[in-house]
């Protein structure tokens, strides 16, 4: 399990953003993603990195649970430890009705990555899943189309010296 903001297990720092419901004492991602429309996408940092920077985000998060796993099999950094909770991502969550409006008030300032600590992660999905593409039954495909997605744009990031996180939406 990795570590977000504060340097706490991922899943405290999730905890902290959406709710108790999330965490389980076993110390991972509950499946509360998969029954809520949730969409893991990419911050760019700045206002606008002069490309696209739009990922759905749906299916990895649906598949969050099996990808944790994945990532500790495949020895890499999995999704969630890219996360970080900035203003703007903040205010969305607050937007959408998930979170306390007093969290705003206290947030840290965002954690940022560099785009190939990202790419190693997706690039190590991306080869397992194309090699055994039965590993997330009928989600595979789907989850594959949003690696590619987040590829291209952690590509771009890190051609252009630009850092990113993760941050989750319920819409």
């Amino acid at each position: 399990m990795g570590t977000g903001n504060f340097g706490h297990p991922i899943a405290l720092v999730i905890d902290w953003v959406t709710g108790p419901a999330i965490f389980l004492a076993a110390g991972f991602i509950s499946t509360k993603l998969k029954t809520m429309p949730a969409s893991l996408y990419i911050v760019v940092e700045g206002d606008d990195p002069g490309y696209d920077i739009f990922v759905n985000g749906h299916a990895l998060a649906r598949n969050e649970d099996a990808l944790e796993q994945l990532a500790r099999r495949l020895q890499v950094r999995s999704l969630l430890d890219f996360f970080s909770a900035d203003e703007n991502s903040m205010a969305l969550l607050l937007e959408q009705g998930a979170g306390n409006p007093e969290w705003a008030h206290h947030l840290p300032q965002p954690q940022w990555f560099d785009g190939t600590d990202g790419l190693k992660t997706v690039r190590a999905f991306l080869d397992f899943l194309n090699s055994n593409p039965a590993a997330l039954g009928s989600e595979t495909q789907l989850v594959l189309g949003e690696l590619r997605e987040y590829e291209r744009v952690l590509s771009k990031a890190s051609q252009f010296g630009l850092r990113w996180h993760v941050a989750v939406s319920w819409r």
